[in-house]
């Protein structure tokens, strides 16, 4: 996670500014509660795993950032609304202070999930009160952090349905976090071409204004040798194959520390695949489904992805192959707000396909920062900087991210052996 930069000509106070600013925040703050309405009171604190928070935390936590970087720096007279908040719902922000051990979050039934909505509100009610006073203000600080809390709040969006999903799924009654999921439309994998790329020296990191977090930028350059990329990420029928083929089984295919997670945990398939009477399903957020060969595979670590590329005698691209074959295409796919939340089949169709959506890619290179990154001073530096060890950069966005958060330079990382977020693969390999 990290900080951001807001669009630079968003710097005055000027009404219609801000009310677009206002605007922008109810819609965020108001899809955060939409994606909790299915949920029965219980579903709101149960924490089944360290990785996985309750959602009461995520509502909570998202209302603290507001309050702790824009509330309480900005707002003259601010009052919070319990104190015991500040350690209860922060993160990992040392800088600010204490915080509730990570994976103690589904020990909190206090406060309540009312009181967590009511917090939210007593937010809300103040961030308008900010928005409303014109005048003589700290504008560009000020609308600097709205766009990371915003930005930070999507994040959690996508954490919410992907800790939902991991939580449900120690149930042994497999219930779905909705059962009115539309129906995705019904197509094969198309075939798998391989596209050619020149390589050369590139350039990657964000461009140009607009919204982007501290870990994308600064834009430089790279030297990228030729380079091929297949046209669709991996699907479950190929991922099938690996498997009926000792995959797992196999550890001349596996990193060893990937190799290990395969013996310590009895690893045979993705996270979520069940073998139901001799047939494989998977969990999802619409409860037990078959798993369907055409869909892209899913909730696969890094680990499984680099064994099934060494498999395939292909391997994993770098982020900057990823970015350089995503550049000036458009952002369109199977993302949050297409409303399937599960991968679906690619179809016919040619050239590149599912960039944005459906599953987010893995890649080979690991979280580092770029050539002159500098780490924000203050407590918002540790969004980002920190984290920039032993994790891996993933691309792309999912199923669950929403349409407007993802671009070609948003840098995904997580630790290789995760496999809880919506993660697949798209195989790469040297040019001939």
């Amino acid at each position: 996670m990290q900080r951001a930069r807001t669009d630079e000509s968003i710097t005055t106070e000027e009404p219609a500014t801000l009310a677009a600013w206002r605007a922008q925040y109810r819609r965020v703050r108001a899809d955060s509660e939409a994606l909790c309405a299915p949920l029965a009171v219980e579903d709101y604190v149960i924490q089944t795993t360290a990785e996985a928070s309750p959602a009461k935390w995520h509502l909570a936590h998202v209302s603290w950032f507001f309050e702790t970087f824009i509330l309480r720096a900005f707002l003259p007279g601010y009052r919070e609304f319990d104190a015991s908040f500040r350690v209860l719902f922060n993160s990992y922000y040392e800088q600010v202070g204490a915080f509730h051990p990570r994976d103690a979050r589904g020990f909190l039934s206090r406060p309540t999930v009312e009181e967590v909505y009511r917090y939210r509100a007593h937010v809300d009610r103040h961030i308008e009160a900010l928005l409303d006073g014109a005048g003589e203000r700290p504008w560009p600080q000020i609308l600097e952090r709205l766009g990371v809390g915003l930005n930070h709040e999507q994040q959690h969006q996508e954490l919410l349905l992907t800790d939902i999903k991991r939580n449900f799924s120690v149930n042994p009654l497999r219930p779905a976090y909705r059962l009115d999921l539309p129906e995705r439309p019904a197509a094969s994998a198309s075939p798998v071409e391989w596209l050619d790329f020149p390589g050369g020296l590139v350039e990657i990191g964000k461009v140009g204004d607009g919204f982007a977090y501290d870990n994308e930028r600064p834009r430089h350059r790279v030297w990228l040798e030729p380079f091929r990329l297949a046209s669709r990420p991996v699907t479950n029928g190929e991922f099938l194959a690996f498997i009926d083929a000792g995959g797992y089984s196999n550890p001349a295919l596996w990193l060893w520390d990937g190799w290990a997670r395969v013996r310590q945990l009895a690893w045979n398939a993705p996270l979520y695949w069940e073998r139901i009477d001799g047939d494989w399903w998977r969990f999802t957020l619409g409860g037990m489904r078959p798993v369907d060969p055409a869909e892209p595979v899913c909730h696969v670590s890094h680990y499984e992805a680099d064994a099934f590329a060494t498999w395939s005698r292909r391997r994993l691209p770098t982020e900057a192959e990823w970015e350089v074959a995503a550049a000036g295409r458009p952002i369109e796919g199977n993302l949050r707000d297409r409303g399937y939340l599960e991968p679906a089949a690619a179809g016919a169709g040619e050239g590149l396909r599912q960039l944005y959506g459906d599953v987010w890619e893995h890649t080979a290179s690991a979280y580092l920062p770029y050539p002159g990154f500098r780490t924000a001073e203050g407590a918002l530096g540790e969004y980002n900087g920190k984290f920039m060890s032993s994790q891996m950069v993933l691309r792309g966005g999912s199923c669950v991210t929403p349409a407007d958060h993802i671009r070609p330079s948003y840098r995904n990382f997580f630790y290789p052996h995760e496999r809880w977020q919506f993660q697949g693969l798209r195989l790469a390999a040297d040019a001939d």
